[in-house]
């Protein structure tokens, strides 16, 4: 298939050689042309994706129309912030489009599939998410991942496109819950870089991630997502890897939170997105419209956004109303 990835940071970029190893034509749209040149020059993306040969014959292109111009499939690979705004190209589109964005949409509460719905009504749409570092898919390294898409055709074309030796691809037909799952978790590995930062230990950030996941599936399920997608892939395996990895820039975010630093100055200060910061506000308000108790939730939006005590927000969570396992 002739494919278009938009977004030239280090998931499109690894998506895209893995779209390569699978006999694709690729197109890859980035929003700073002297970048693009710079990739096709070096045949290496060092600002997001460092050490990485890419194939000689991926193609770049600076202007979305002309990226999207020919391309059967389309890959969104942009921050949340942006998804709106560049999807915006989308409206006459009648392909396969894939999101593997991971965020809520604060002003109102969509997902970034929620947003196609919108910017590409006759587009297939479907969603990949997981537990997948680029850096590591980048090196061939195994792992798998969940295409979701409410058209069942559409989520095995997914997996056909990007399934490989390494990069083991399975479907479910919860697209909400697929897309909730990657974007919560990215707030709760901001609480877990907290606890790195205050230089807490392993029971700590087992029992932070063990009752985060009981609030995401709370909130996911009112929503209208299937309870059993956040125990999978990308739900709790996602989850479990971002809390974790050195490779995670959301749990580094918190990291430098917990050993004093402001959430805004840590934002302006790194090139990569950590989407667990803009996702924040977006879940605490999804969760007030729902009436859902969202505690974690609660207090990284606390710190993050209203200037918390990061020493006062562990002390009211460890302090809350004795009550049983959920």
């Amino acid at each position: 298939m002739r494919m278009t990835v938009l977004g030239a940071g280090a998931w499109g970029t690894a998506l895209a050689r893995l779209l390569w190893q699978g006999n694709h034509e690729v197109t890859v749209w980035g929003h700073i042309a002297e970048w693009l040149e710079e990739i096709r020059q070096t045949g290496r993306n060092e600002r997001f994706l460092p050490g990485i040969d890419l194939p000689r014959d991926l193609a770049f292109e600076a202007d979305v129309p002309q990226a999207i111009k020919r391309a059967e499939g389309i890959v969104v690979a942009v921050p949340s912030q942006a998804f709106r705004e560049v999807t915006r190209h989308l409206a006459d589109y009648a392909g396969l489009v894939v999101s593997v964005t991971k965020g809520i949409e604060h002003d109102t509460g969509l997902t970034m599939c929620g947003i196609l719905a919108q910017n590409a009504p006759r587009a297939q749409r479907a969603a990949l998410s997981g537990p997948t570092f680029a850096i590591e898919v980048a090196r061939d390294i195994p792992t798998a991942i969940v295409a979701a898409s409410r058209e069942p055709a559409a989520a095995s074309q997914v997996q056909q496109l990007f399934n490989r030796q390494t990069f083991r691809v399975y479907t479910s037909p919860d697209l909400l819950g697929v897309e909730l799952g990657g974007a919560l978790k990215n707030v709760i590995a901001i609480a877990a870089g907290i606890n790195d930062g205050l230089g807490f230990g392993d029971n700590s950030k087992a029992a932070l991630v063990t009752r985060a996941i009981a609030e995401i599936r709370r909130l996911g399920v009112a929503c209208g997502a299937q309870v059993e997608t956040f125990t999978g892939l990308s739900g709790l395996g996602d989850l479990m890897v971002t809390c974790f990895s050195r490779h995670s820039r959301n749990r580094s975010f918190g990291e430098r939170i917990g050993r004093g630093e402001k959430a805004p100055a840590i934002a302006a200060s790194t090139l990569a997105v950590a989407e667990g910061y803009p996702t924040a506000r977006s879940a605490y308000q999804l969760a007030r419209k729902h009436s859902i108790v969202t505690p974690v939730i609660d207090e990284v939006y606390a710190m993050l956004y209203e200037g918390k005590n990061v020493g006062q927000a562990v002390r009211d969570l460890m302090s809350r109303d004795l009550k049983a396992e959920d």
